[in-house]
């Protein structure tokens, strides 16, 4: 593949394997090489890399490409038309990689953006990463993000790359504001909010078991209300941000 000069817009013949591109406007990834999934929306400024293109060996979709998401190494697929005229060639991706103290001074800038996020009108979206409707870990990766912290895009990545800070219904006095808590079955992280301090966490949940939307619930055994209740019964851990996500790929 010819070399592509820094700022060159995306054309179909240039969507090649292995060709980055930096994006001037969101666009959304699909889950699937067919359908209309949602796997993650990526937001302007953001890059990702071409893995598949239309026409190669066995690409399902005519004009649909598999791509990368360089931040977080998070794969979708997308149309080739949807990057023309917002996608322009980039350099290799060179992540900033902040130590835990860098981190720790920059946790009021995330629960700032997330108590902003919960006072706008907001609906539950799975996939949803650009707001104002979020799923779950989209919540918490923008929120990151928006304070130059990387992080991985779903849950149970989330719960893996977090240092495990220990915590049970009632028993929370070892975690600090910006700290993420984890929900799901034994075998499965399923769920993630961001704890705001006092028991309470702040967390994007559907309708069958939440508030469709944003919304903070507790850790604490004296409040009833059946979400809280839902998700004590399913908590599973906690975890502290002390890295930046690298853009390495995850399973």
């Amino acid at each position: 593949m010819a070399s592509l000069g820094p700022g060159q817009p995306a054309a179909p013949e240039l969507l090649r394997p292995g060709s980055r591109w930096r994006l001037t406007a969101p666009v959304d990834l699909r889950s699937s090489p067919r359908g209309a999934g949602l796997a993650t929306q990526a937001a302007a400024g953001r890059c990702l890399q071409v893995l598949q293109a239309p026409g190669d060996s066995g690409s399902p979709v005519p004009g649909r490409l598999r791509v990368r998401l360089l931040e977080d190494g998070y794969p979708g697929w997308l149309a080739a038309e949807e990057l023309l005229g917002i996608a322009f060639a980039s350099g290799p991706h060179r992540p900033r990689l902040l130590a835990a103290p860098a981190i720790a001074a920059r946790l009021p800038h995330v629960l700032a953006f997330a108590e902003a996020a919960r006072r706008r009108p907001n609906r539950y979206l799975w996939g949803g990463s650009l707001g104002p409707d979020f799923d779950c870990s989209g919540l918490l990766q923008t929120a990151f993000a928006a304070a130059g912290i990387w992080i991985p895009r779903d849950a149970y990545q989330q719960e893996r790359f977090c240092q495990s800070v220990a915590v049970r219904p009632g028993h929370y006095a070892l975690l600090r504001p910006g700290d993420l808590i984890f929900f799901g079955s034994p075998q499965r992280c399923s769920h993630v909010g961001l704890y705001l301090g006092q028991g309470r966490y702040l967390h994007s949940s559907g309708r069958e078991h939440g508030r469709d939307g944003l919304g903070i619930d507790s850790l604490d055994p004296q409040v009833g209300d059946p979400v809280s209740v839902h998700y004590r019964l399913e908590l599973r851990g906690a975890g502290r941000v002390v890295r930046c996500h690298d853009g390495t790929p995850l399973p």
